[in-house]
């Protein structure tokens, strides 16, 4: 598998052997790779570096792949994440689509299996928007909750003493960050993870 243009995948595992092969795997099939031995580590450089995929194994110390998974779909909803459970872990491969996983790959780690399931994970993720992926900004943050209260541009305009030019301008981010065409699609994608509560501002 070939790609013309280089996309992005973070790797996350506890396992620096494993590390290594599925980053020379991926690497050679046309991938940029990122490998964090940790959850938070990976949580981190979301802010600040490009990601097309978050390929992250389920158990980990400290932090694990669900409570990592959930924690990404809260900032960025629309990375696809493919979960890697332990053969024959079919509880835990549910729970993970139920959080937002894209799909799961169980271990051993099959070098075909792999690119398989990053090709169709990313496939079916294929946006063009380049702020597709973007971290919302607190400022984002508090405008969606407030769309999702239902308050019109004005009122959040109101609320928020910015211009209602501004918050359209917010709107438009949001809706292109989360990939979303409309309204009722950015209730839908949202309903399926637990926003946080926005704090402060930028």
């Amino acid at each position: 598998m070939t790609n013309i243009t280089k996309q992005y995948v973070f790797f996350v595992d506890d396992e620096r052997k494993v590390l290594k092969i599925v980053s020379s795997t991926l690497e050679q099939a046309g991938f940029k790779v990122s490998c964090f031995a940790s959850a938070a580590g990976c949580l981190k450089q979301l802010h600040s570096q490009k990601c097309d995929l978050l390929i992250t194994d389920v158990k980990m110390p400290e932090m694990d792949g669900i409570e990592l998974l959930t924690k990404v779909k809260r900032i960025i909803p629309s990375l696809p994440v493919l979960v890697i459970t332990g053969y024959g872990d079919m509880q835990m491969a549910v729970k993970a689509l139920k959080v937002g996983a894209s799909d799961f790959i169980e271990k051993p780690l099959g070098r075909q299996s792999l690119l398989s399931a990053v090709e169709s994970v990313l496939k079916r993720n294929t946006q063009t928007h380049p702020l597709v992926g973007k971290v919302l900004t607190k400022t984002e943050m508090r405008v969606l909750h407030l769309m999702l209260d239902g308050k019109s541009t004005k009122e959040i305009a109101g609320l928020l003493y910015r211009s209602a030019r501004i918050i359209e301008d917010h709107r438009t981010h949001i809706m292109c960050k989360l990939g979303a065409k409309d309204l009722m699609d950015l209730v839908k994608m949202v309903a399926v993870v637990r926003m946080p509560d926005p704090a402060g501002d930028e």
